[in-house]
């Protein structure tokens, strides 16, 4: 083609003619026939013989790999996500190697068919986790962190072995309870607004006062208030020197005046009837959710006001302190605590953590799927009163630990019994195979705990007799018979036990005896001589007694949780993994009092049992 435009360009020039169509075709040079490239050549090839030399080439080499591949392989690191159900890595020195598994029926003591895997060249049985965690009682779960290869952990035990810090101290904390959250249970229905203690429904689904969960609610804020960091503190109103404003309708009036009786100022209150007419204060406050404040309320229709929202749903809720006999009620996003309906005309002091007021108000309003509300979700927007009244020192704080203790002090110094000096139990209970337990029992486990919390509330108030006098009364059920009307029991006609349920037979359930004995070394170490011996003498009777009976709680892989099995005849109730690790944290604690090496011995076999242990075949 290039020749062909150069030897244009080198042409004289033509004499000019005139030009028609056909003299233009008879003008055209004559074609000249360049030589073709080989492309050209090829394309002009069967373009069916191409594919049908392609083809036999394709067939060629897939011959021979197909003829190589025994000596072929794949990576195992790639072949093993391609192929997850039916290869494994193997382990124990065969890193990399696959496994093929074949499906096979395990029958498990010719009770239970299970679906499992069987490595095929060698003698091994893969059997699925989901049977094994419930025939064996074990837990796991699969675990990864970070760029970690995923790692399955399996445990006997998710329950928690918790080591003393030190020698036990009838004044600090209670064992381990400064972990224990009560009020958040789901057993409990709400803190009463009248009492400021734990209403549970553990027995009972309307709700009560359940003595052990009330020393127990009382024990963790003690222990708390020792373990926790101080509390942010803020003071709204005292009607001295911290003061607010107050949004105060042109129908209603609160003045600040001084009482001659507190020698302090306080506010004095009275609004038009209606929510319009209520004072109020607004505020944005975030997880200091603690409210405290005097209170002395005249009227029926007076009352507390605190508006709660939710800053995750912004939806609001309004909690309302009333006086009148009621737990709690709730009536869309208002939510009703009674303050008693006692409450009028009589001054007193107010705790109310607002985050388990809102929390145990949904709950109650929607059962099915309440919303469960985190604490740093919510923030206060306002307080304000209602009604006819007075209050003082406003404050809201992270929290008040002491506050709880002591309202649940003063609970047991209110309501326990003159004539048996017991915390009775106004709810019936049944354990299989024993009598049942009707409303008014006493349980050596809910004395020794109310004796712990009034042992200290003795020596942390300075001596305020009225909790030694509660706390020494308290005594007089462990020396009288269950089926008298204590919690006395006798082992064999030799070893006296104190009984966490006062049954017939005796049950001897272990560790309500163990937190019975704790509530008499507490007295025994904080009381005035006389009342400190009377104790003493007690809590050597039991230790005794549990240093001879210990060992018939030990299965040899874990713990019984009592022994009905010597009391009806029965199979052994063995104790589940958190009861069993109640059994070791108290027999950790009690060999920090008493040096005698069966108890330190006894906790560590049982501590290993929450790791597979077992006890030694003949």
């Amino acid at each position: 083609m290039s020749r062909y435009l150069s030897a244009q360009k080198n042409a004289p020039a033509a004499t000019a003619f005139p030009v028609t169509r056909d003299s233009r075709d008879s003008l055209k040079p004559p074609a000249i026939k360049p030589r073709e490239p080989l492309v050209f050549f090829i394309m002009r090839l069967n373009l069916k013989a191409l594919l049908l030399l392609l083809t036999a080439a394709v067939v060629v080499i897939t011959l021979g790999v197909y003829m190589r591949c025994a000596a072929f392989s794949f990576s195992p690191d790639l072949m093993r996500p391609l192929d997850r159900s039916s290869k494994l890595s193997t382990s124990g020195g065969h890193v990399g190697e696959d496994v093929v598994l074949q499906d096979i029926e395990c029958v498990i003591n010719q009770e239970y068919s299970v679906h499992c895997k069987r490595e095929e060249n060698a003698n091994e049985v893969y059997v699925p986790f989901s049977f094994l965690r419930n025939y064996f009682d074990v837990s796991g779960a699969v675990s990864t962190s970070g760029s970690e290869v995923a790692k399955f952990n399996w445990m006997h035990s998710t329950s928690k072995v918790n080591l003393p810090k030190g020698k036990y101290d009838a004044r600090g904390v209670f064992m381990y309870f400064e972990n224990y959250n009560v009020e958040v249970r789901d057993r409990v229905k709400c803190i009463s607004a009248a009492e400021g203690v734990p209403i549970s429904t553990q027995w009972e689904k309307r709700g009560y006062f359940y003595p052990t969960q009330i020393a127990q609610f009382a024990l963790s804020h003690y222990s708390k208030n020792l373990t926790e960091p101080e509390p942010r503190v803020r003071i709204l109103e005292d009607a001295d020197g911290n003061q607010v404003d107050w949004n105060t309708p042109r129908t209603s009036n609160m003045t600040r005046i001084w009482h001659h009786r507190f020698n302090t100022s306080v506010v004095q209150f009275e609004t038009a009837p209606g929510y319009e007419g209520a004072i109020s204060t607004t505020l944005n406050q975030t997880l200091d959710l603690l409210l405290s404040v005097d209170l002395l309320l005249v009227t029926n229709g007076s009352s507390l006001m605190v508006t709660v929202r939710n800053r995750d749903t912004h939806h609001s809720y309004n909690l309302h302190y009333i006086p009148a006999d009621l737990l709690l009620s709730v009536q869309d996003s208002n939510i009703y605590y009674g303050l008693g309906g006692t409450a009028l005309n009589k001054w007193r002091h107010i705790t109310r953590d607002l985050h388990i007021d809102v929390q145990k108000g949904i709950v109650l309003g929607d059962r099915r799927s309440p919303l469960k509300v985190r604490r740093s979700d919510l923030e206060v927007l306002s307080i304000g009163f209602l009604g006819l009244g007075f209050y003082d020192n406003v404050t809201l704080s992270t929290s008040d630990h002491l506050a709880h203790f002591y309202d649940a002090a003063e609970w047991f110094v209110h309501n326990q019994d003159a004539k048996t000096g017991g915390w009775a139990n106004p709810v019936r209970r049944n354990l299989n195979g024993f009598a049942e337990l009707r409303p008014g029992w006493i349980s050596a486990m809910g004395q020794g705990h109310a004796i712990s919390v009034l042992a200290r509330a003795y020596w942390h108030s300075g001596g305020d007799e009225r909790y030694l006098r509660a706390a020494a009364a308290g005594l007089q059920p462990y020396r009288i018979f269950s089926r008298d009307g204590g919690v006395l029991a006798q082992f064999m006609d030799k070893f006296y036990w104190y009984e966490e349920y006062p049954t017939t037979p005796p049950s001897f359930v272990l560790n309500g005896f163990i937190y019975s004995l704790l509530g008499l070394y507490d007295l025994n170490s904080t009381a005035p001589a006389k009342i400190a011996r009377e104790a003493g003498k007690l809590f050597a009777q039991g230790m005794h007694s549990l240093k001879k009976m210990l060992l018939l709680y030990d299965t040899g892989s874990g713990t019984s949780y009592d022994l009905r099995h010597l009391s009806l005849g029965v199979a052994p109730n063995l104790a589940r993994w958190d009861y069993h690790a109640t059994h070791v944290n108290q027999l950790l604690l009690l060999a920090t009092i008493d040096s005698d090496p069966l108890i330190a011995q006894t906790a560590e076999r049982w501590k290993g049992y929450m790791f597979g242990r077992r006890a030694k075949h003949n």
